[in-house]
């Protein structure tokens, strides 16, 4: 299967990441209830049906664990019958994606009665529940373009959003970075957490307090647990998810009080 694939992805030019790139935006774009060959495919098998099922499959083996075959199996069909519908691995993975970003809920930029900073905190929210949801998210979004038509929608949002803050244009980008990299790495080890949590079948607190108490013992570790026990009294929370909220709560602000200080400064666009 691996020797299939890797013909597929150099036939179809899928080694240059920029006609790669291009393609899967034309991808991305197409009806997804179709076969990329029309009049062809298993019957009741769609783009749409193959993409669920890999999502639900990512979520629940993992992305390490994910094949053709193995969608395959979950479809009860050839593997060999997905490639109706999809040239590669690849393809079907920035569907998965794309179809994952589709579940933010988006605010609406022009809405002049709610305010930018809660409507950044509403982005910055639901992308960090996006992450920590499908922990196999992050690392794809770091290997493609992300330029599917939801990934598109989430971006632009956030464009308007930023730009209602007054920051001059030089200074947006930089924002966009300084607040969405953030959240992009928060909610990466949030949802790497949880998940190495699963697997122990432990719930978070009992394995929080069991991985604190195991370090407190060691000599070499002793000092830097005690550190962090003070601080994380000084923080609150009685569980693991409301000291995660409290964290993430609190460096949001940080970072929106930051752009209101450099509009200060700078005297803003409005």
């Amino acid at each position: 299967m691996a020797g299939i694939e890797r013909s597929r992805k150099v036939r179809h030019g899928q080694d240059n990441p920029v006609v790669r790139a291009f393609r899967a935006h034309q991808r991305l774009a197409e009806p997804q209830g179709t076969s990329k060959r029309a009049g062809r495919g298993q019957p009741g098998l769609d783009r749409t049906r193959i993409t669920e099922v890999t999502v639900r499959l990512l979520d629940a083996e993992g992305l390490a664990k994910f094949s053709m075959r193995r969608l395959a199996a979950e479809l009860n069909v050839t593997a060999m019958s997905v490639y109706w519908y999809v040239d590669t691995k690849d393809d079907l993975l920035e569907l998965a994606l794309d179809a994952a970003f589709g579940e933010l809920r988006l605010p609406d930029p022009e809405a002049e009665a709610e305010e930018w900073r809660d409507q950044l905190r509403a982005l910055a929210t639901e992308y960090r529940a996006l992450l920590v949801r499908h922990p196999w998210l992050s690392p794809l979004a770091g290997t493609f373009l992300n330029i599917g038509p939801n990934s598109l929608a989430f971006s632009r949002v956030v464009q308007r959003v930023i730009r209602r803050t007054g920051l001059p244009d030089h200074g947006l980008t930089g924002a966009i970075s300084a607040v969405f990299q953030f959240v992009y790495g928060y909610g990466t080890i949030e949802g790497h957490f949880f998940a190495r949590v699963a697997d122990t079948g432990m719930t978070p607190d009992d394995y929080f307090r069991q991985a604190m108490s195991t370090f407190d013992g060691a000599p070499t570790t002793a000092e830097v647990v005690e550190e962090s026990k003070r601080l994380m009294a000084a923080r609150g929370g009685d569980t693991v998810a409301e000291m995660m909220d409290r964290d993430f709560t609190f460096a949001l602000d940080l970072l929106v009080a930051g752009i209101e200080a450099m509009v200060k400064r700078d005297g803003g666009t409005q």
